[in-house]
Order: C-alpha cells, then structure tokens, then sequence
C-alpha cells in the first residue's frame, strides 16, 4: 500500500514589516558568521597561503552540494586573480575525473562537516600522489580536517535559516574565506589591473586596460579630412559625408594643420562668414589636440574628457594623419 502523501506547507500571511524584519535579520546572521572570520587568520591561513603560492600546477578545489557551488565560485575567483585554478565534482573524481590532478597540484577541499563522504572518499588517493591538501571546514576535528597540511575553520554560531538546516551563513563564511585566500595570493603575487584585463578581455575593465586607439579609430575613407585651400562649404560636406561632427584639415604630407568642428561652425556662423568663399584655413582651430594609435582608447577618454573635446585626430611619429577617434568610437567600443 503506498503512503499517503504529506500535505503541502500552508503559506504564511506576513506583512510588508515581518517580512523586512526577517531579510534583517538574515544579514545581521551572515553578517556576523563573516565578522568572526577575522579571528581565524592565524598561521593555518598563513600556512595555506605559502603552499598555494608555492604551486607549480594548478589549485583543484573540491566540494558537494551547496559546498561545490561555493568551491566552483572560489576555483574562478583564483583563476581571474592569477592562480591557475579549476573545480572538479568528488563524485566525478571517485569515476576518473581524479585523473585531472598531478603531483604538482594542491587541492582545496570544502566540507562544512568534514565528513563528507564523496570528498572523504578521494582523500586516499590525493594522499598518494604527495599532494597538499587545504581543507575549508566547519569541524576542526573532523575527518578532513585531521587529513589535511592546513586546515581553515569556517564554522558559524548559527545558520540563518529559522530551521537551521539550509547552508546559509556556513556558505557565505566559506565564500569569504575563499576570497581572502584569492586577494591574499593576489596581492603576493603583484598581480596587476592590467594582469586582471587580460583574464577578462570581455568585459569593461579588459577593453579599458587592453583596447588601443588603433583598434577602434576609423581610418581610409573614413576619415573626414580637407586641405587648407579648401573652402568652408567643401568641409561642411566633407563633416556630412562623414558623420564625425568634425573634420581635419591637412597639408600636401597629410600632416595635421588644425581642426574644424561643430563648435567652431557655430562660432563661424555668429560672425556672418560667407559659407561659399570663406577659406578653411581662416576659421579652423591650429593646434589642435590629437592622439597616437598606440595609446589605449581609455587615454583618449580621458583627453577628451579633460579638453572638452567629441573627436580626435589620430596621427603617426610625423604627426600625419592616420585615423580619428571620436566619443561615438569609444562608446561603441564600450570604453565609455
């Protein structure tokens, strides 16, 4: 005879207050599993520091269950800040996947218990390829952390589940133990904003540290540009057909002369200049600032940020033009 089934949980009728005050005290909870942490940077973190700096392979890091979403988290926190790391399942280890570890690796091991047994059941192996162990632990007498060369206590007072039984504070202990280890061997390492852009050439930082201006200026037929003997309705149609708001104005060698733009249109028109017989030459800005293709984009930015300036003329060693650059560009390139 099969067993009846249980009958579902009644949802609670919790006002807006109630349910403020339990978020409240949720992070007050975490809050305070986060802050005792700071007693715990003893020796034993000292002691896991040296050997994960000490590593000629890579940091394998362990964990089951809410444990190995925090290990996954932490293995790609390591490896963004310049320690190689990856995350393999324990269960995964025990059927081959134990394989991915050399006699030059060190595994971090995440059980809140420390009995874990899929991570307990890989220990013998680790051991027999002389490989360190740091264990992450909630149970400074536990299984792991009697097994490991340094051992890391993350135990909390209480969870911050009202039952006391979802990982909540014990994870973000764990969490935040993983990231001062990473910072720590980030900062022994002189890891560097520039060594951190090229782990991430996706995002923001890596296209602010990495893009130069010679990646994203417009070049060839692209470029507005007119000679000085040019009159002032050819550069209006040059700054038309081109779309940049502004175009340069070059000798015979291509070298830059000066710059005329939307702003010096205005300006020119509050004079009552004949459009069709003024010269060019009469009305651009000499001068003007421009940029070199090798520089990052993000040193253009803060050119035209400074100098009030849309667009910049992009030229060689022998200040002949090669490209322009305008905030358009940047934003595009997702610098801005």
């Amino acid at each position: 005879m099969s067993q009846p089934k249980p009958a579902p949980a009644k949802p609670r009728a919790l006002d807006d207050t109630a349910l403020q005050n339990l978020a409240l005290a949720v992070i007050k909870i975490e809050a305070s599993a986060v802050a005792a942490l700071a007693q715990r940077i003893d020796g034993e973190f000292v002691r896991a520091c040296r050997i994960l700096l000490g590593c000629e392979g890579r940091i394998v890091v362990f964990g089951m269950g809410k444990s190995g979403h925090i290990g996954s988290k932490i293995a790609a926190t390591l490896a963004s800040t310049g320690s190689p790391a990856f995350f393999v399942h324990p269960a995964e280890a025990s059927h081959g996947d134990i394989g991915m570890v050399t006699n030059k690796d060190v595994v971090l091991a995440l059980s809140y218990s420390g009995e874990t047994e899929e991570v307990l059941t890989i220990l013998p192996l680790i051991k027999r390829l002389g490989v360190p162990l740091i264990a992450l632990t909630g149970n400074p007498n536990s299984t792991l952390a009697s097994m490991a060369t340094a051992h890391i206590n993350v135990s909390v007072a209480e969870e911050a589940c009202p039952l006391g039984l979802a990982p909540t504070s014990s994870t973000t202990a764990t969490l935040a133990m993983g990231d001062a280890l990473a910072v720590s061997l980030l900062e022994a390492r002189g890891f560097t904003a520039q060594d951190f852009a090229r782990t991430h050439p996706g995002g923001r930082l890596g296209r602010r540290l990495l893009l130069l201006i010679g990646d994203v200026m417009r070049t060839g037929e692209q470029i507005p540009k007119v000679t000085e003997q040019a009159r002032l309705g050819e550069a209006l149609l040059e700054m038309t057909r081109k779309g940049q708001g502004m175009t340069c104005i070059v000798d015979e060698a291509q070298c830059v002369l000066g710059i005329f733009t939307d702003g010096d249109l205005r300006r020119t028109l509050e004079r009552e200049v004949n459009v069709h017989t003024a010269l060019i030459r009469e009305l651009m800005t000499r001068n003007c600032k421009t940029t070199s293709p090798e520089l990052l984009a993000a040193e253009a930015l803060q050119l035209m940020q400074k100098y009030k300036v849309n667009a910049l003329p992009v030229v060689d060693h022998e200040q002949r033009l090669v490209g322009t650059l305008s905030m358009h560009d940047l934003l595009r390139a997702g610098v801005v």
